[in-house]
């Protein structure tokens, strides 16, 4: 048998190989739109980069030997794969303006942008399938209208709230008036409240909403009807029936939740001083530190990706149907 009929003939009988295969391919060519789009993004950030890293009173020939130095004085293109063959072989560079390698400091400050983003999520998770759950049982067969007005107005104002502004209000409120917590900063368990609520407030919301509805629809399910007439105890019913249905979809947000969360964590971290990456690329973007500002866009990108990626595997793993479904 040749070898495509070989391959071909694999990937049907093994839909779990063919759904990895195809979204592993769907992350590599992802990567590569992103790395070519962040490559060409910073290059239009106005302002001459080798300028700014000379000083604005160094004379031309130091102007140009700095050029030269960045690598900045060769054609597009070849910035462009050099720029691949550093990402390839680990080394993004350095950065203009603490002439340290861009990758020391992602390694140095990613750790904090991750902490406050995966503590996030963690708790949007668990506010959110607790919330959804609860404000399904209430609200189930039309039952409890005024409660469901409630919820819903609720959530939908919370929902759209930007990070940043959610940061203010809870700065002002727990931080200057009450004086609970601290304004800005990392330092013990109490510094992590503001930032991390600041991120999973909206979220919180919006999945609340997400998960009620799907809980409306799987109380409306046969299989739940026919529990309901054995009696089941209700706590068994949601825990056994209810709530494995509704991971699926609730899993699938969530991974597009943690995305959003790792891009809002730029405004959060720069309203609460966290010393994550967040202040560092616009700082970066400020003084046209080009090295530096591509190397953080390709990480925050390939976070989401990857992110996405996981995702996608674990849903196949939590139900199997979904590699059968998207062969």
């Amino acid at each position: 048998m040749p070898q495509k009929q070989q391959r071909d003939s694999f990937l049907v009988r093994n839909p779990w190989a063919s759904y990895l295969l195809r979204r592993s391919g769907y992350f590599v060519v992802s990567l590569f739109v992103l790395v070519t789009i962040s490559f060409l993004l910073v290059q239009l950030i106005p302002g001459d980069p080798a300028r700014m890293s000379a000083g604005e009173n160094a004379t031309f020939e130091v102007v140009e030997a700095r050029r030269a130095e960045l690598g900045l004085d060769r054609p597009l293109i070849v910035q462009y794969f050099s720029f691949w063959g550093g990402l390839l072989t680990g080394n993004m560079g350095d950065s203009i303006s603490s002439r340290m390698p861009v990758i020391d400091v992602i390694l140095k400050r990613a750790p904090a942008t991750l902490e406050i983003a995966f503590m996030a999520v963690a708790i949007s998770l668990v506010l959110a399938i607790s919330l959804g759950l609860a404000f399904g049982a209430l609200t189930k067969n039309g039952r409890r209208r005024g409660v469901e007005a409630g919820f819903t107005g609720v959530s939908a104002v919370v929902a759209v709230i930007p990070e940043f502004l959610a940061g203010i209000l809870l700065v002002y409120v727990f931080a200057v008036s009450l004086g609970w917590v601290p304004v800005a900063g990392r330092g013990d368990w109490t510094s992590y409240i503001l930032p991390v609520a600041a991120l999973s407030i909206g979220p919180t919301a919006s999945l609340s909403r997400i998960v009620r509805a799907e809980t409306l629809n799987v109380l409306q399910q046969d299989y739940v009807r026919t529990a309901r007439a054995r009696r089941m105890p209700s706590f068994r019913l949601y825990r056994k029936h209810v709530l494995p249905n509704l991971l699926t979809s609730t899993l699938t947000i969530s991974g597009l939740l943690l995305g959003g969360m790792i891009a809002g964590t730029v405004l959060v971290e720069n309203i609460f001083a966290w010393p994550g990456l967040g202040g560092v690329i616009v700082q970066s973007i400020q003084g046209k530190d080009f090295p530096l500002v591509q190397g953080i866009i390709v990480f925050y990108g390939a976070t989401v990706l990857l992110i996405n990626l996981i995702v996608d595997i674990a849903l196949i793993l939590l139900d199997p149907r979904t590699a059968l479904d998207k062969s």
